[in-house]
């Protein structure tokens, strides 16, 4: 019995010693077991997210940093305005790490001409679509140039596009990537306020793979 239980001590002896080698954590530096590790790159864009140019101002790069834990990442940058078309316009900013993994960060450059009969108006406010109430947002923030929140009046949606007012009261969505897609509008109207500058009701068809292709009715509230 004596010799039985001594095998069972050395048994359990050699289980406790080949499990905690087993469990060595002296791994290699950069590793954990046979996984490597990796640092992801951190993009800090400088400045403001959405800059507003006049037709044929100068547009400066503010710049843009990116670093994986204490290493600089070299950032290269694609896009880039033309000052003498209007338009928005997106630069994109991409940082690959030493094992390949990429970040990518965006600066939204607003070129604008805006006419005389244009940049006294003021469209900003609150606009309710007429089918379900659902609220869309202008706000100025440059002549001509507005930053709507909810452009289509769709409950749920946090999608924001630039409208530009470029003559009277005109206006429309040009071409931009909003939300990750391309959009624009089409059969674009709009009905002068009471208060000149202002407007009362507007329509339009929004251009994006998430929408329809219904003309979408808005009266201010």
């Amino acid at each position: 019995m004596k010799k039985y239980i001594n095998y069972i001590g050395l048994v359990i002896l050699s289980m406790i010693f080949f499990s905690c080698n087993k469990e060595n954590f002296n791994y290699p530096d950069g590793y954990v077991g046979i996984s490597k590790i990796t640092v992801f790159p951190t993009i800090t864009v400088t400045g403001a997210a959405y800059i507003y140019i006049a037709k044929g101002g100068t547009y400066t790069e503010p710049g843009v940093t990116a670093k994986a834990g204490s290493s600089t990442v070299k950032v290269v940058t694609t896009g880039s305005p033309d000052t003498n078309t209007a338009g928005v316009y997106t630069i994109t900013y991409t940082a690959t790490n030493t094992d390949g993994f990429a970040a990518t960060a965006s600066r939204t450059v607003v070129v604008y001409s805006t006419d005389a009969t244009a940049t006294g108006n003021d469209f900003s406010g609150n606009y309710a679509r007429t089918t379900n109430g659902s609220v869309a947002v202008w706000t100025k923030v440059a002549p001509g140039v507005y930053s709507v929140f909810n452009p289509g009046g769709a409950p749920g949606t946090n999608l924001t596009v630039i409208v530009f007012n470029q003559t009277g009261y005109s206006i429309k969505i040009p071409s931009q990537i909003a939300g990750g897609s391309p959009t624009s509008s089409l059969s674009e109207s709009t009905t002068p306020g009471t208060t000149p500058g202002t407007i009362s009701k507007y329509s339009m068809e929004i251009v994006n793979p998430g929408y329809g292709t219904a003309v979408r009715n808005f009266v201010k509230q």
